[in-house]
């Protein structure tokens, strides 16, 4: 763990209030400005800066289809190294949540819970929406992790 940061969550509110900052912004692939465009994880990487501070490590370009081939859980082993996991059954607002989008696909989506029944994530053509955690949502919801409390500044 980096010495930006320590193993306790964040406070669920900022993070929150972080993710709603996004509302609205357009959906562009690999991007994350707010305001401007992002992707989920360009979303979630913003989110990351405002709550947490500088991101932990560079991300490498990736393609659209990046998450279509190969055993490796990309995101969720990145977010091992530097936040909190969490069972996908004990989630709370706050919490980052990655999706498989197949059956047996590699997890390449991620959202965060802002209540029991809602979360906020970029969507291709829609942007950064807020919108109902659904049945569908919660069966491909395969990791959950918390952002980590940053030191103090």
């Amino acid at each position: 763990m980096s010495a930006g940061f320590i193993r306790r969550p964040a406070a669920r509110g900022k993070v929150i209030a972080a993710a709603r900052s996004w509302l609205g912004t357009a959906y562009h692939d690999q991007a994350s400005l707010c305001g401007v465009g992002c992707d989920c994880l360009g979303l979630a990487r913003g989110v990351w800066r405002e709550v947490v501070g500088p991101e932990p490590f560079p991300i490498p370009p990736y393609s659209r289809d990046w998450g279509e081939a190969g055993p490796c859980e990309v995101l969720a082993e990145g977010a091992r190294g530097c936040m909190i996991e969490v069972a996908p059954s004990e989630i709370q607002p706050g919490a980052l949540l990655m999706f498989r989008m197949r059956e047996r696909a590699i997890a390449k989506h991620v959202g965060i819970l802002t209540d029991t029944g809602t979360m906020i994530h970029a969507r291709e053509r829609l942007g950064v929406i807020e919108e109902p955690f659904t049945q569908a949502w919660r069966r491909r919801l395969a990791f959950a992790f918390l952002f980590p409390k940053p030191r103090r500044r």
